[in-house]
């Protein structure tokens, strides 16, 4: 992404049993999950007897042509994906669904996440003759999956999992079931909802709501939920696991209006600010933030501290998914053609700037110089999440160290990273408050990954995967 230095998440997911309108239902569940992946999209659709599919670069619009994309693919069930590769390239050949004839006839599948064994089991199957056609971890499985001598396809689909180790929230489709399945940490949300007559598995509850359906429930970590004629039934074929939801979904992935691990986004993320505002108190005028992911925090900063709410950064939604540097000069001005400043609410002003995370700090440096040259007075910056200290391997492109401006919390470092920046003041999150907020509001049985953060890692990656990933750069 040309301006972002955001983390990112690579996928989501969207699938659809027992519709008529199963094709344009995905078509809207993707476009509401376009957040969780902008560089291809997919739909697979079953008529019940022949599976069909579409996919291509680009955002949801551009991938089926507005549409126009849709009129081959006919059936009542479906499965879509939005990607953004944390492994494999970034090329049609890596775009999901993927879709398989096999012994049993055909398979799609659709993954969120991000497998750590693949170096050693790519390694394995091709010296055993697998040939694969691309270097997404997720055709790996389905390799498994065919391999499998299992009676029934979930019972395949078990067998299959049963050799990975990773995170995964994976969808599958024959020509008459969809099935969904999450690892069993949970890294990865995955949800069900349902309409009078139909079924809907997507990564987050926000997918259900253009279509009125119900939010059911998550799918369990480590739940295989199958859903065919005879309605919805699962069963639990892995080894029980700590829960290790990972953290990052209630402070920036997910969509504020998303029920995800059980919660509505919206409730953790308002208190983390509050949380943010006890812990770095500031004398200020007004509270702005950093659109549109901070908006829900710097309303929860902003509520404790008793200090104003402003809209006092603007962020233009129309530059589409890439854009292409011309020249030096347009290079420079590139956060510009993103984010704009309302000086009548800067000039002047103690500012606190809320942002929800710290991965290089490039874009945040510049949007403080913006808020300074808009006449503020300070600007004072306020992270609702800890400094990340850590490479993810469990599906967020954040890989090498070298990557992240903050190493360690030490005094010190912040104080160098609010330099960089330019900020009057820099104050992050604790481990502490983030994780006690998140236990309070999380489902029952919640537990949260916070490697990034704390270095703990729920599954140790092999010296074959870390390479792989540093090379590669290349899942889901």
């Amino acid at each position: 992404m040309w301006d972002d230095d955001k983390p990112h998440e690579e996928c989501g997911v969207f699938g659809v049993f027992n519709n008529q309108q199963a094709t344009d239902l995905t078509y809207l569940g993707l476009y509401a999950l376009q957040h969780r992946g902008q560089e291809s999209a997919g739909i697979a659709v079953s008529n019940g007897e022949i599976i069909r599919m579409h996919k291509a670069m680009g955002l949801v619009a551009e991938a089926f042509e507005n549409g126009a994309a849709l009129e081959h693919l006919k059936g009542h069930i479906a499965l879509g994906h939005n990607r953004y590769s944390t492994t494999g390239n970034s090329q049609i050949l890596n775009a999901q669904p993927i879709l398989i004839k096999y012994k049993r006839g055909q398979l799609a599948s659709a993954h969120n996440g991000n497998l750590i064994n693949v170096g050693t089991l790519r390694m394995m199957m091709e010296d055993e003759g697998s040939i694969f056609q691309s270097t997404a971890d997720s055709e790996i499985v389905v390799h498994l999956v065919a391999r499998s001598q299992e009676e029934t396809v979930p019972e395949m689909i078990a067998d299959a999992l049963g050799h990975v180790e990773g995170a995964y929230s994976f969808l599958f489709m024959t020509d008459t079931q969809l099935i969904g399945v999450r690892d069993p940490h949970g890294f990865r949300p995955l949800c069900i909802g349902k309409t009078d007559e139909s079924y809907f598995m997507a990564s987050e509850s926000c997918a259900f709501d253009i279509m009125d359906a119900e939010y059911v429930r998550d799918v369990e970590p480590g739940e295989i939920v199958v859903i065919d004629e005879n309605g919805l039934h699962s069963f639990f074929p892995f080894e029980p696991a700590k829960p290790s939801f990972c953290i990052f979904e209630y402070i920036y992935f997910a969509r504020p209006d998303s029920k995800v691990f059980g919660e509505n986004v919206d409730k953790p993320r308002r208190r983390f600010g509050r949380r943010l505002a006890q812990e770095h108190p500031i004398e200020a005028d007004v509270v702005i933030a950093v659109p549109d992911s901070a908006n829900t925090a710097a309303l929860g900063y902003s509520e404790e501290s008793g200090i104003r709410f402003e809209i006092g950064l603007i962020r233009n939604h129309y530059l589409g998914r890439t854009f292409i540097d011309p020249n030096q000069a347009v290079r420079e001005r590139k956060v510009k053609l993103k984010f704009n400043t309302v000086k009548g609410v800067l000039k002047g002003k103690r500012v606190v700037l809320v942002d929800d995370s710290i991965v290089r700090g490039t874009t945040l440096k510049q949007l403080v110089r913006l808020v300074r040259q808009s006449g503020a007075a300070e600007v004072h910056v306020r992270v609702s999440s800890p400094p990340i200290q850590n490479p993810c391997f469990y599906g967020i492109d954040m890989q090498t160290k070298g990557e992240l401006i903050a190493v360690n919390q030490a005094e010190d470092e912040v104080d160098q990273v609010r330099q960089f920046i330019g900020a009057d003041s820099l104050g992050y999150l604790s481990i502490e408050g983030l994780l006690q907020i998140a236990t309070e509001f999380g489902s029952e049985n919640a537990g949260y990954c916070s490697a990034c953060f704390s270095g703990e890692y729920p599954m140790t990656p092999r010296e074959d995967v870390n390479k792989m990933l540093l090379e590669n750069k290349c899942s889901g």
